[in-house]
């Protein structure tokens, strides 16, 4: 099996993770509903789906 001819210091080996982390997603607030929500992305409040503030497909009414 080969084997590293040398050893990769802490600090190389640490530069090489620096992007390797958890990234907090960003949020937007919807002015129409207040729903916190990603943006770009459909959001459902109450059984409607919203995208950009604007009502897309509302809910059906239950029997």
């Amino acid at each position: 099996m080969p084997h590293p001819k040398r050893k990769i210091s802490k600090s190389r080996r640490d530069k090489r993770r620096t992007h390797d982390k958890a990234v907090v997603p960003t949020l937007t607030t919807c002015k129409t509903t207040g729903a916190v929500h990603l943006p770009h992305r459909a959001y459902v409040v109450d059984g409607n789906t919203y995208y950009n503030g604007k009502l897309l497909i509302e809910k059906a009414a239950v029997a």
